[in-house]
């Protein structure tokens, strides 16, 4: 929990003006993160917070193993904190397993090993997600058969990138990801107007290594179902960024839902959004994976999905 506080510099007493939230939930239902380092491509070494399902209320079947869901974070050169998230805790007493990944390139390293994403964006940060999932999946954390990978922005990149180019995810869900990366060098705005010569190639060389790891490009190659959320006002991943992705899969018959929200932008601030997205997820997984869906959740028209 943050607080935003006044102290008084003369006696030290402290009078607290905000909290980031009013109560917490029961610790019964709260899963506390655990740092891991795990062996990634090439030698090298990638970093995550873990955290296992945790629900007073249940209990697995015996020998059952969770189904685990890896977060490819935004930025792209941001991190993971193991700061308290509701929307983590959402997943974790519902019975998934969560891998929050600090892949190569994220802050909070040193320099070294955020300087592993320049020119290496799409590449670097997919490895270390699939790395980590087949790592839990090793140590039987994790259900082999029911690994999911999501992602915001860049992360969202991170996702389509791994079910394109990767066959260990069973399903993924795009947060107004960037499908297109000469797309974004048009369409964002003049803040990151540089950014990905830094994190892809200079102008140079970027066009062919832009087609190469754009997933726009690689529709052919994604054949696991997919959600995709798209606030209708986003100026720095616009909605054909995704538009483009669900038609292709869509034309294609892979399984795919479209969620667009009016009055989001980059980021969704609203609670009323927070919580149709993370319901609309949870429905999807379920379906996807065949489990019957609880009737107080939504409905989500998923195309091209076998009934």
């Amino acid at each position: 929990m943050l607080f935003r506080s006044a102290v008084d510099v003369d006696s030290g007493a402290r009078e607290v003006l905000a909290r980031s939230i009013e109560s917490l939930p029961d610790e019964g239902y709260l899963s506390v993160p655990r740092s891991i380092r795990y062996p990634s491509a090439n030698g090298r070494t990638a970093y995550a917070f873990h955290y296992a399902p945790t629900n007073k209320d249940y209990a697995p079947n015996d020998g059952e193993l969770p189904p685990l869901i890896v977060i490819g974070h935004g930025g792209p050169t941001g991190m993971a904190t193991s700061t308290l998230k509701l929307a983590t805790q959402f997943w974790t007493s519902r019975g998934f397993a969560v891998l929050d990944v600090n892949y190569g390139g994220s802050t909070g390293f040193g320099r070294h090993y955020r300087d592993l994403l320049r020119g290496q964006w799409g590449v670097i940060d997919v490895e270390d997600c699939v790395a980590g999932a087949r790592h839990l999946a090793d140590e039987k954390l994790a259900d082999p058969e029911r690994l999911l990978i999501r992602g915001s922005s860049a992360g969202g990149l991170t996702t389509l990138s791994a079910l394109a180019f990767h066959d260990v995810f069973k399903a993924g869900a795009s947060y107004y990801g960037v499908s297109d990366l000469a797309g974004l060098d048009a369409d964002s705005h003049k803040f990151e107007s540089h950014y990905n010569e830094y994190l892809i190639a200079p102008k140079a060389q970027a066009a062919a290594v832009y087609r190469q790891r754009s997933p726009i490009h690689h529709t052919a190659s994604l054949t696991r179902p997919m959600i995709f959320f798209q606030g209708l006002d986003d100026k720095v991943v616009p909605p054909q960024q995704s538009e483009a992705m669900v038609e292709a899969l869509r034309a294609r018959g892979v399984p795919v839902a479209y969620i667009t929200l009016e009055g989001e932008g980059h980021g969704f601030r609203k609670a009323d959004s927070v919580v149709r997205t993370l319901e609309a997820e949870l429905v999807f997984y379920l379906r996807v994976f065949g489990i019957p869906v609880p009737g107080a959740l939504p409905a989500v028209e998923i195309e091209n999905l076998a009934a």
